[in-house]
């Protein structure tokens, strides 16, 4: 795993990961309203509906999105929570079947769990660290 301090929408990748939720609303859309998830959907229009449809279907799963070489990656159950680090670790998990599968050599993430998700990065990097390989680059501004 490599950390830059740097945008995860400006550096050069295969794919970008965004943190979610499991939450879905009355009209069908996942929850997406801050963080990179909320930049996701001013990005791609329609990912927020696209995304709640695959969380009814399939529930709260890593999930890509090739048309915007996207990946979500859930580390809470529900938009009110705190991030969950069990979440996280299964989370991990299914990036790496599906980067392996893909086999995508650049995949960018920022720190999983932080901000809305209220946990620090040094109680979340040492659960992840000894699973990423380089292929993952965790950023931050």
């Amino acid at each position: 795993m490599r950390e830059r301090h740097q945008n995860l929408w400006t550096i050069a990748a295969e794919v970008r990961v965004i943190t979610t939720n499991g939450s879905v609303r009355r009209d069908g859309a996942a929850v997406m309203g801050r963080g990179c998830a909320w930049e996701a959907t001013q990005r791609y229009p329609g990912l927020a509906h696209e995304l709640g449809q695959r969380l009814t279907a399939q529930g709260n799963h890593v999930h890509w999105f090739p048309a915007c070489t996207l990946v979500t990656f859930p580390v809470k159950h529900a938009w009110w929570q705190t991030a969950d680090p069990c979440l996280i670790l299964q989370s991990t998990q299914e990036l790496i079947a599906l980067t392996t599968a893909h086999r995508w050599r650049t995949v960018v993430m920022p720190r999983h769990g932080r901000g809305n998700g209220r946990l620090a990065w040094t109680d979340v990097k040492p659960l992840i660290r000894p699973l990423l390989d380089d292929r993952f680059v965790v950023c931050c501004r």
